[in-house]
């Protein structure tokens, strides 16, 4: 299993026992760890011939029934795997498959489709909907890639990778489950391939396996305390990684008055992770990532119904997304510089709880009034900005909220709301959307909405009245950051969880993993000054 410390009590022992209040050391290593590979995943090999033994699973991705793969097949193969897709009218769409049982010495037989264009993300998405289509079988998998470039077959075993992930382990008969044999990729560049997916895309897999991890854990495993000693223990060995931790005491000195007043309902305290990577050749100014952790959300005095309540331990996938972004480059050595910054509380109602029309005064000196307590999210992350702008000189800023339902209203899941004053780190992050396959649709951030939050006690309140949510959210996560700094909010709450589809089981889908980690590659500078 990845480092994620999934279950039994002496894994949650170790968790406490590594959760410090205080790391400040990067750490190095000799020689450069390998990615360790979860062991619910097949250990992929490379390869130019199908492998001789029988059984398992074949993989066909076709964009066509003309696709010249389907040639590589021995005779008899060929015409009944040509003769299924006719029969079943398969379109080749990306994201659909066929799964054939009876057919040679295979127990299954799955065809993904490629769509039209065939892009790295179609491959990537094959690959994840053939590991759903065969997420029972534990017998050996061959993907098929003969033909196609190196960089086009490491994204379909890349997408595999992502697609295995189960959020089933809580279950007794997932314990019981047979460890799922070998993966082989079967290419005419074995070795480029290869070289291809070690190690970005087999950190990515690891990292999403994290982020999904930690959302789908309930609230009674995964809160702020082990949280911090989940990151910490997934980033133990890295090079070029140093980890800070502010407890409750720390935060009280800094002034951190939003957060904690957050986590003042709850008998587990709050905590700040900061996650710090430089790569070798990295720029002097980090990019800087911070997350929304709200490990359970119970909406505090002003309760949330109780129906659905329960998906609220989903409510820190902001801070396990961008630490597990970081933790995808840093497991890959790749030549950034970034921090994560998780802003991690339980929002409770026991009799120390904020209420509505309280103030809090937050690390920059804003005071706050309570409107609802309910609308924490922007309170820890009004905290965490202020700590960036004091502490950091970053390039850019980017937060990650499941801040609000009214996003979900405006773009359904169908994209992430996208907020900021900087057109320029707006392109970037909607090209890293779309190459990812997490896109983003940029919503306005409108001065009316200062007028929505004007405090007549203190200088903003945590909400407005009716009208635009998700944009007067994001106005106040914006007032605690300054206006020369790129920054951009992310709210992600109509992307995050969810049921099954056709690349995903129920639950976490660890969103903007990828988007991040493809965001900070490919990042150039931003002119400071906010745009009108």
């Amino acid at each position: 299993m990845p480092l994620s410390l999934r279950t039994g009590a002496a894994l949650g022992a170790l968790a406490l026992s590594l959760c410090l209040p205080v790391t400040g050391q990067a750490q190095t290593a000799a020689a450069r760890p390998g990615v360790a590979v979860p062991a619910q995943w097949r250990a992929a090999t490379f390869a130019e011939t199908v492998p001789a033994s029988g059984g398992g699973v074949l993989v066909l991705p076709l964009a066509s029934a003309d696709e010249a793969r389907l040639a590589r097949l021995d005779p008899a193969l060929r015409e009944a795997v040509g003769r299924a897709l006719a029969s079943a009218d398969f379109k080749f769409d990306s994201r659909k498959t066929l799964v054939l049982r009876g057919l040679g010495a295979w127990d299954a037989v799955v065809v993904a489709g490629l769509g039209e264009t065939a892009t790295p993300l179609a491959w990537q998405d094959a690959g994840r909907a053939a590991a759903r289509a065969a997420a029972d079988e534990t017998g050996p998998v061959v993907l098929l890639a003969s033909g196609a470039a190196p960089a086009l077959a490491a994204e379909l075993v890349t997408g595999f990778g992502l697609g295995e992930y189960r959020s089933d382990f809580h279950k007794a008969k997932a314990r019981e489950r047979a460890a799922p044999q070998g993966l082989t990729l079967v290419t005419d560049a074995p070795a480029a391939a290869e070289a291809a997916y070690r190690p970005r895309g087999e950190a990515l897999v690891a990292a999403m396996a994290w982020a999904r991890d930690v959302s789908n854990e309930p609230a009674n495993i995964v809160y702020p305390e082990s949280f911090v000693a989940r990151a910490q223990a997934a980033f133990a060995g890295l090079p070029g990684v140093s980890i800070q931790v502010l407890d409750a005491p720390a935060m009280e000195r800094l002034g951190m008055g939003a957060i904690l007043g957050v986590g003042r309902g709850s008998e587990r305290p709050p905590r700040m992770l900061i996650v710090r990577y430089r790569g070798a050749g990295a720029p002097e100014a980090p990019v800087v990532l911070a997350g929304k952790g709200i490990t359970f959300d119970s909406g505090g005095i002003s309760i949330k119904p109780s129906t659905n309540m329960g998906n609220m331990k989903m409510d820190m996938s902001g801070a396990a997304s961008v630490t597990g972004a970081v933790l995808a480059l840093a497991k890959a050595r790749a030549p950034v510089n970034v921090v994560a910054v998780a802003a991690l509380a339980e929002n409770m109602p026991d009799g120390g709880a904020i209420r509505p029309a309280d103030v809090l005064t937050a690390m920059n000196g804003k005071t706050i009034e309570i409107v609802s307590t309910d609308a924490e999210g922007r309170l820890v992350l009004a905290d965490a900005l202020s700590w960036i702008d004091a502490n950091l000189e970053p390039a850019a800023v980017v937060d990650v909220a499941t801040l609000t339902g009214s996003v979900r209203t405006a773009l359904g899941d169908d994209y992430a709301g996208l907020f900021t004053r900087h057109d320029g780190l707006a392109d970037q992050l909607v090209a890293a959307g779309e190459a990812a396959g997490e896109p983003l649709w940029r919503l306005p951030l409108h001065p009316s909405y200062g007028e929505d939050i004007a405090s007549t006690i203190a200088d903003i309140r945590n909400g407005g009245g009716e009208g635009a949510g998700a944009g007067t959210g994001a106005h106040f996560i914006g007032e605690f950051i300054d206006d020369d700094i790129p920054w951009a909010h992310l709210d992600i709450a109509g992307m995050a969880y969810g049921g099954a589809d056709a690349v995903k089981p129920a639950g976490s889908a660890g969103f903007t993993v990828r988007l991040l980690e493809r965001f900070v590659r490919d990042f150039q500078p931003v002119g400071g000054a906010a745009e009108d």
